[in-house]
């Protein structure tokens, strides 16, 4: 019994939403009864024969004038020379790198080798077999 209860009430809005909405005009939907369109749909909405009109006439391509290819052209060479431009910045950054990598490289070994023939070398004789002295 409480089922029944719950299905009522929850049908009873949608039944009565439904009722008032029948009275509202959709926008969307034309009726007919008012063939000539106004305001701002007359812009959206012509006739059947006008639009197929339409697209009959303009099935093919028509060719480009000069300024819109000459503008096509220039939005295209600008890419390019953004993307060249950012190319050789990321180049730039990467020579760049390597060149401190290379550097510090250097540094380390130098350094390693100093202290290894401070730490190998006793202030006599350089630790080479053929400068020592033999008796």
């Amino acid at each position: 019994m409480a089922w029944t209860h719950t299905v009522l009430l929850t049908l009873l809005p949608t039944v009565l939403i439904l009722i008032v909405l029948t009275g509202v005009e959709s926008a969307a939907v034309k009726d007919g009864k008012d063939s000539k369109a106004q305001g701002p749909s007359k812009q959206v909405f012509v006739p059947a024969s006008d639009a197929s009109n339409f697209f009959k006439r303009r099935a093919r391509r028509s060719p480009k004038t000069y300024e819109e290819y000459y503008a096509e052209q220039r939005v295209k060479m600008a890419a390019n020379e953004r993307r060249r431009e950012h190319l050789e910045e990321q180049s730039n950054e990467h020579e760049n790198y390597l060149e401190e990598e290379r550097d510090e490289q250097y540094e380390r070994t130098r350094e390693r080798n100093e202290q290894w023939r401070e730490f190998n070398y006793d202030g006599q004789y350089p630790q080479y077999p053929h400068h020592r002295q033999y008796y």
